[in-house]
């Protein structure tokens, strides 16, 4: 049953060390090989594989956590404006040197706000080998500051890669690693949008939030036939470690396959799994007082929770006027996400930022994760920058300090990814909200209306007069009206709601479903309301 409720980096010398420790009894046991012989004399080439990075975060875990390495020099100097106008040469992009592959990869130039440096390594046939990076791979033509040629980069910010997505003759972006553990993903026909985190910890906790941080990547080479890609990082925080492996294959909807080796440095407060970090301005339910000519802006508009029972529950996003929490309990959830469901651009008249093209994100957990919640943010916001929406799987027991844990997931990228809406009940269309009582006449009511209309599913093929009943709870309120009726002329179904709040109370929760015939013919709706 579903539960709302409001409750209130490492050297590349450090890295290769770690990696080899865990083959050192084996090799000081038996006489070099021709490959490690080889090796010896090439210290950069390490072997690797998930399995030995996992051992070394292990290790990590064990030891204090040690102060990241920082940028020197020109690298500090840059200004904003500096910063914004580096860009990688196109020339230098590494895996395009073989005709007909399938994936590029560029750098994102440290500085700015970026100021630890993160290695990359390239993995060919299971040895490493550092991807170095120097002031000869990017392109200062508008930059003010003074650049000194070919300086060798301690490291980079992160990096991108490229596919034909949208089409065969044309490398589009298709993935960017960069900030912390932050990254984003593309499906075809999609622009950047909302994002995903490696892991969360302490998010809005009392204690403050720890920021985990990809120190150090590992891709593996792609084949001229390969339709996927395949990379590792290593993940390091205050309070934890941890082993990451990504699959990645870009497509209509683009899939990444994620497997996380988590290592507690120290007990948390609370443990985010598969964090998603978004934008809502407003729109739909939450019109704002923006004084702007768009009817909406937001990179998504709902969180929706696919459980094992075939319910779909889809909670409309808000900028609220202070800090908001929900918490939706699920046993083993079949999927959760945030989701853009308006798609038109009439819905939004930006012409510039074209929010009907940002991507949905549904997170598909792989085995079971067992009881736990859904947990959302909602951070008031005045600015259409600020990402203030963040969605995650918290645990109902976190691993203590010293225990470990694994989880599997698969993050799903683009315009209607699957689960994102039910494939056979009715879908929440739209959401409004305003005063209740009768349109056109002055306000005599404490009344809170709600509307609510559906679409599709069996429920379009009823009749007008079908025995259709709306189940509808408040929390914290009463209900004072409940009506469900078919818009004439067309195939939507509307539900209005009439709720008074409490005494005292400046919020409420409310859930609404439609069911008939013995079934439930709707997606779940959810939706908290605050005074303002």
């Amino acid at each position: 049953m579903l539960k709302c409720e409001i409750r209130g980096s490492i050297t590349r010398r450090h890295a290769i060390t770690g990696l080899l420790s865990t083959v050192a009894a084996t090799a000081l046991a038996a006489p070099m090989s021709a490959l490690a012989q080889e090796l010896a004399e090439v210290p950069e080439k390490t072997p690797f594989n998930f399995d030995l990075l996992t051992e070394q975060m292990r290790a990590a875990a064990l030891q204090p956590p040690k102060p990241a390495d920082a940028i020197e020099g020109f690298l500090t100097k840059l200004s904003y404006d500096d910063y914004q106008r580096v860009r990688f040469d196109r020339k230098r992009t590494r895996w395009a040197d073989a005709e007909n592959m399938p994936f590029h990869l560029n750098a994102f130039h440290p500085g700015w706000l970026f100021n630890e440096p993160v290695l990359l390594n390239e993995v060919v046939d299971g040895i490493a080998t550092p991807m170095g990076f120097s002031t000869a791979d990017f392109d200062y033509s508008d930059v003010k500051a003074e650049i000194p040629a070919n300086f060798e980069m301690p490291g980079v910010a992160g990096f991108r890669l490229m596919a034909p997505l949208n089409r065969a003759d044309h490398y589009d972006e298709l993935v960017a690693f960069l900030g912390a553990s932050y990254f984003r993903a593309l499906g075809r026909d999609n622009r950047y949008g909302l994002s995903a985190r490696g892991l969360a910890v302490n998010t809005g906790m009392p204690n403050g939030e720890e920021f985990p941080r990809f120190t150090d990547f590992w891709l593996e080479r792609p084949t001229q036939n390969s339709d996927r890609v395949v990379l590792y990082a290593a993940l390091k925080s205050t309070s934890v470690t941890g082993a990451y492996k990504f699959v990645i294959k870009p497509s209509q909807t683009t899939v990444m396959e994620v497997t996380a080796r988590l290592f507690m440095r120290k007990n948390v407060q609370q443990l985010g799994i598969a964090p998603l970090t978004s934008m809502f301005l407003f729109g739909g339910a939450d019109p704002g007082d923006f004084n702007d000519f768009r009817p909406a802006v937001h990179d998504s508009d709902h969180l929706v929770l696919n459980t094992q029972n075939g319910d779909t529950f889809v909670r409309p996003l808000t900028n609220p006027g202070q800090l908001g929490h929900s918490y939706l309990t699920a046993q083993n959830p079949m999927s959760f996400g945030l989701i853009q469901r308006q798609r038109d651009f009439d819905q939004y008249l930006d012409a510039q930022a074209h929010y009907e093209r940002r991507p949905s994100l549904m997170v598909e957990p792989i085995g079971e994760w067992g009881q736990g919640s859904v947990r959302l943010m909602e951070i008031p916001s005045d600015l259409e920058g600020n990402d203030n929406i963040v969605a995650y799987w918290v645990p109902e027991t976190p691993p203590a300090k010293g225990e470990s844990l694994e989880v599997s997931y698969r993050l799903h990228w683009g315009m209607s990814p699957s689960g994102d809406r039910s494939s056979d009940r009715a879908q929440i269309v739209r959401t409004r909200i305003g005063d209740g009582g009768v349109a056109g006449v002055q306000k005599e009511t404490d009344r809170i209306k709600f509307v609510v209309d559906f679409k599709g599913g069996a429920l379009s093929k009823l009749p007008d007069d079908a025995d259709v009943v709306p189940q509808v709870t408040v929390l914290r309120g009463k209900l004072a009206q409940a009506i469900f009726s078919r818009v004439d002329g067309t195939d939507l179904w509307r539900l209005v709601i009439e709720a008074v709040p409490d005494n005292s109370e400046t919020s409420m929760e409310l859930q609404a479903a439609i069911n008939g015939y013995g079934h439930i013919l709707t997606e779940t709706w959810l939706y908290q309301w605050k005074a303002l």
